[in-house]
């Protein structure tokens, strides 16, 4: 009997722990936007939440590196973690804090979290993998819940403005299922928070080069509310979430982290009602419904790595 009463507790922990991790996930974009107020752009916006995310990303794969046991990362390996690094993280924030300038927090995080879909629609192209019934129809619900929130918000936006944010945030999804394709063997090796934190450290030092050569150093001027803001997205949207979810996956196991973590597009829905006033329809909320049913639908058959982007 303890020990069932144990693992409830574990597992309640756990869910807990990616419940929290999804919505400060799903909360960065909000943040975002928030950042926005302040005169500056995509690249500086990125540069401070990887500046403050820098250290403990440094802290958490040194201390993933010391644990006993660790495997010995050989060179082709580094290879693959420094590209995926690139692409997963560095390429696919920068074209989500881009989109996000020209769309609402809600309808970026609704088109960010079809990325489960591309890792389909890419293995179909390039792997030859097999779509079957479930899954066609999985893509169907999950465009046509995308389709409906993009149609609402061409209605109370800039068309050309709300088409441009939505390409750019549909590249950052489907930079992020190119990581995951090619991060899926590797990271089981490895470990998912060892390997996210060398593939985030990485992707620092290329957003810290990028801003080197072509950010606006005017930029790196704001007023202190923007560095608490930035700190906040850098550990709370970040590290912090990264962590919750490692450790409540671990205690509940992918499947149902999948069921619990979608309750991230709603809450920013939500969240952004609240702090950026931005206007929730009835058909947004059945657009959102369609993409995590169709999501979920997919994750079932194969549960892709959490996110963080």
């Amino acid at each position: 009997m303890p020990e069932i009463v144990k693992d409830h507790k574990q597992e309640l922990n756990g869910a807990i722990l990616v419940l929290i991790g999804a919505i400060l996930f799903s909360a960065k974009a909000v943040v975002v936007k928030l950042t926005y107020q302040f005169p500056l752009g995509a690249l500086t916006s990125l540069f401070f939440r990887m500046f403050f995310a820098f250290p403990f990303l440094l802290w958490i794969a040194y201390r993933e590196e010391k644990k006993e046991g660790t495997v010995r990362i050989t060179k082709s390996e580094w290879v693959s973690v420094i590209l995926m690094g690139i692409v997963g993280y560095y390429l696919a924030s920068l074209f989500d804090f881009i989109g996000l300038q020209y769309i609402t927090a809600g309808l970026e995080r609704i088109i960010l979290f079809v990325y489960p879909t591309l890792v389909v629609l890419l293995s179909f192209l390039f792997l030859k993998t097999k779509i079957h019934a479930r899954e066609m129809f999985s893509l169907l619900l999950t465009y046509t819940g995308v389709g409906i929130a993009y149609s609402q918000d061409l209605k109370i936006s800039d068309a050309k403005d709300v088409t441009l944010g939505a390409f750019f945030i549909l590249l950052s999804a489907l930079t992020y299922a190119i990581y995951l394709m090619g991060s899926g063997k590797i990271i089981p090796k490895l470990g998912a928070q060892r390997y996210t934190a060398y593939a985030l450290t990485i992707s620092s030092i290329v957003v810290f080069l990028h801003f080197l050569f072509f950010g606006n150093w005017k930029e790196l001027h704001q007023p202190l509310e923007f560095y608490a803001l930035a700190f906040f997205m850098g550990t709370m949207n970040t590290v912090l979430p990264a962590i919750f979810v490692s450790e409540g996956i671990k205690r509940v196991g992918s499947k149902a982290a999948a069921i619990i973590g979608s309750v991230g597009p709603m809450s920013t829905l939500f969240l952004a009602y609240w702090f950026l006033g931005e206007t929730i329809t009835l058909l947004h909320i059945f657009g959102t419904i369609f993409v995590l049913s169709g999501v979920f639908l997919i994750s079932q058959k194969k549960k892709p790595n959490a996110e963080v982007t």
